[in-house]
């Protein structure tokens, strides 16, 4: 049996397999994003960092910033949640090149915007989960996708109300990534319990 982890006494290399697990994750998702959209697409290296819940949303622009969050629940041999952020910015670019549309605005979503949204949520997920899959040769599995359009700090709220009872923490991956038009920051918000940060990292040989 996989003992849970204590996430405050992770020495340098686990948080560096983690790192380079975000890193590596991040990379498979915008790959995923660029063929489904047909256009390239080039991301910087990722910022990873595991933070307490309470921090997460000054990173993502402050706790009142509306963002788009795509939440999933992870089962399988890790178990836990996922969740992919951006700002409304940056989903309507995605969703207009994704639909044919000539120009970016920034009204609100209709409901076809919103279904291909949760489309390219679903797109990134996978290839993030995929690749962590192969890394540790571990089944997992994610729920449907639930969209959500508010403020970071209420959509935040949401793991941290599961999660908190059994950790106070989340492997954040910020990503950096654009086209020829725009720049757009993704978020990756990982929350394994904490059996399964020790699973992972057992299957790795730590």
């Amino acid at each position: 049996m996989v003992s849970r982890i204590d996430l405050n006494q992770m020495d340098n290399l686990q948080f560096d397999v983690l790192k380079e697990i975000g890193n590596i994750g991040a990379g498979n998702a915008t790959t995923a994003l660029s063929q489904m959209l047909n256009i390239k697409i080039d991301m910087k290296v990722p910022k990873v960092a595991l933070l307490e819940f309470k921090d997460l949303p000054d990173l993502v622009g402050g706790a009142e910033k509306i963002v788009i969050g795509i939440l999933f629940t992870l089962e399988g041999q890790i178990e836990g949640m996922m969740m992919f952020m951006m700002d409304k910015i940056s989903a309507h670019h995605l969703v207009n090149i994704l639909m044919g549309n000539a120009e970016d605005n920034e009204e609100e979503f209709s409901e076809l915007e919103l279904s291909a949204i949760n489309e390219i949520g679903n797109i990134i997920a996978g290839a993030y989960l995929s690749s962590l899959s192969t890394l540790t040769s571990m089944l997992i599995t994610a729920s449907v996708p639930y969209t959500a359009i508010d403020m970071a700090g209420a959509i935040l709220s949401v793991p941290a109300i599961e999660f908190g009872k059994i950790s106070d923490k989340a492997l954040l991956i910020e990503s950096e990534f654009g086209d020829d038009i725009r720049v757009l920051n993704g978020y990756f918000i990982l929350i394994p319990s904490l059996e399964s940060y020790g699973a992972i990292l057992n299957s790795l040989g730590l």
